[in-house]
């Protein structure tokens, strides 16, 4: 394996330069990007940084009048957060474990993500965090909830605690300020594993619906879409009657949720397809409608085809053009919505956290970001909150942040760093 991996590294790196010559150099972002034409990639670009973490005393780089400290470390590629109404941070711990690779790129692209340490053997527990005096530091370490299988999204509603494993949704009594559940979890949806494993959930504002993000299981259908039934979507648990079903599709791969709050809007962001260009198409934040279908796989923003797929002209003529886009392959998951006040210098708006590419010839992501909104909508460009995740010369990764979380004091941002098995937080300076 490690030859392979060193082998991957060589033709990557001469795919990336090839492709380096061509690459855009504007990123696709915003209200109206600018998308270039497609190009097929033969051989799939392959780069990614060698995973290293963080040494005694660095620390990512923050934006001006703000600080950044960890709240928690030692963990086991932390993913996911979720804030209890009693401050308790609850932090899903997992990682992808791959099938058997069938061909030479799984064998390559696998390679290069175990380099990465982005697969291998999941911690499949959620641990518990507790500051208690309050300093921003977690003293205490409880096991919330293990023997799971790849957990990732969470959700708490009264006394019932919902988590999002990637085969279902499995609900768990709570008790206020319980440490550990060990009672038997009861399974309420079944979702297909492997793939996009990511499990999101968030409660409706009324409390009355769950909603999971499943991705697809392959990049663009590769496997025919009879395998891909239920998938590249999100769905909504109806939480009195248990019924499920999905309610927006179309989305390759969506992942964080979050809700516009002066709308009552739900919105998400999406990781796009592979091997078309650096920047196409870009990842994207959209706002979600109920029956909406968003275009994966047969186009990307809005009715651009893509012809690598058989398609579906009726449900190209229906495909709706995301809010916003994100640039292309920047791996966003985290999605949180942020209130004017939480950190100074910002309005309302999205933080989003951005896993980072590893298929373009120039990474791209690797930070945490926030986007302006003004009228329920994206309202300006991007800001960074957090960078510095990646070295100057893109071969090492210190962290990749994914999840992101408002802090129970309202005035704190939590940020889960799933290279450096820490979760950041964010403050004033």
């Amino acid at each position: 394996m490690d030859f392979l991996a060193r082998a991957t590294a060589v033709v990557g790196g001469t795919m990336v330069a090839i492709r380096r010559f061509g690459a855009p150099k504007v990123q696709a972002v915003g209200t109206a990007p600018t998308i270039p034409d497609a190009k097929r990639q033969g051989i799939m670009t392959l780069k990614m940084p060698t995973a290293k973490g963080w040494a005694p005393g660095h620390v990512p780089d923050t934006a001006p009048g703000l600080a950044v400290n960890a709240f928690a470390s030692g963990l086991d590629h932390p993913r996911w957060i979720e804030v209890l109404p009693n401050g308790d941070v609850l932090v899903a711990e997992s990682k992808e474990q791959p099938n058997p690779p069938k061909t030479l790129m799984d064998h390559a692209a696998q390679a290069t993500m175990r380099r990465a340490r982005a697969i291998g053997t999941s911690a499949n527990r959620i641990t518990l965090w507790r500051d208690t005096d309050g300093d921003g530091v977690a003293e205490t370490r409880e096991v919330f909830l293990e023997r799971q299988n790849q957990p990732f999204g969470m959700a708490l509603v009264g006394d019932t605690f919902y988590v999002g494993n990637t085969d279902g949704i499995v609900a768990f009594p709570y008790q206020e300020g319980q440490t550990t559940i060990t009672a038997a979890g009861r399974r309420l949806v079944t979702f297909k594993p492997n793939g996009h494993w990511t499990r999101s959930l968030i409660v409706s504002p009324d409390g009355a619906s769950l909603y999971a993000g499943v991705g697809s299981l392959s990049n663009i259908g590769d496997q025919g879409m009879e395998v891909e039934e239920g998938r590249a979507a999100i769905w909504r648990l109806d939480l009195e009657t248990e019924q499920a079903g999905i309610f927006a599709s179309g989305l390759r791969n969506a992942v964080g949720m979050a809700w516009e709050p002066s709308t009552g809007t739900l919105w998400t962001v999406v990781n796009e397809r592979d091997g078309l260009g650096d920047e196409t198409p870009p990842d994207y934040l959209t706002s979600v409608r109920e029956g909406g279908f968003y275009g994966w796989p047969y186009c990307y923003w809005g009715q651009t085809v893509d012809d690598r797929v058989p398609q579906d002209p009726a449900l190209v003529a229906r495909a709706i053009t995301p809010d916003y886009a994100l640039g292309g392959h920047t791996a966003s998951l985290g999605l949180c919505w942020m209130p004017a006040g939480t950190l100074p210098g910002f309005p309302d708006g999205m933080v989003i956290g951005q896993h980072g590419s590893w298929n373009r010839s120039t990474l791209s992501g690797y930070r945490v970001i926030f986007v302006p909104f003004a009228g329920g909508k994206p309202s300006g460009p991007p800001r960074d909150i957090l960078s510095g995740f990646l070295s100057d010369d893109e071969k090492t990764a210190y962290g990749r942040p994914v999840g992101v979380a408002i802090g129970a004091d309202g005035k704190s941002l939590l940020v889960a760093d799933d290279v450096g098995d820490i979760i950041w937080r964010v403050t004033a300076a």
